[in-house]
């Protein structure tokens, strides 16, 4: 079976979005990430700001990436969970880092924040409710 299959298979809360829509929150938060991303590391190497700002931007830009080949890759749901928290715990760690900095870098992070808010509870509720898979 391929990933949507097997995606579809999976037992989800009656609000989880469609896939397109999934899809196309993340197409449109992607260059938002790179580009605040990228222009921490700049920044960093530059020796404008210090490795622990940049710390919690490379923790959450790693997770972020390789969620997708772990939960549609091996279908390893609760990999995939812990994943996703490692995600959402990062980014308020990057906004604190950030903000005393670059505030437009920190505020450019919410729209990440509550798109990632909501994807961690429905990945909980989808590991949770298929539990044995």
């Amino acid at each position: 079976m391929n990933w949507m299959e097997w995606y579809d298979s999976l037992q989800k809360p009656g609000w989880t979005p469609p896939p397109e829509t999934i899809g196309f929150i993340w197409q449109c938060l992607y260059p938002v990430i790179f580009l605040t991303c990228g222009f921490v590391f700049v920044q960093t190497a530059r020796g404008i700001l210090h490795w622990s700002v940049a710390l919690p931007f490379a923790i959450n830009l790693v997770s972020n990436l390789i969620f997708t080949p772990i939960q549609f890759g091996l279908r390893n749901l609760h990999l995939a969970a812990v994943d996703i928290l490692v995600v959402w715990l990062t980014l308020p760690w990057m906004i604190w880092a950030v903000w005393s900095h670059y505030k437009w870098v920190a505020i450019a992070q919410v729209p990440y924040f509550v798109w990632v808010s909501i994807a961690t509870v429905l990945q909980l509720y989808i590991t949770w409710w298929n539990w044995d898979r």
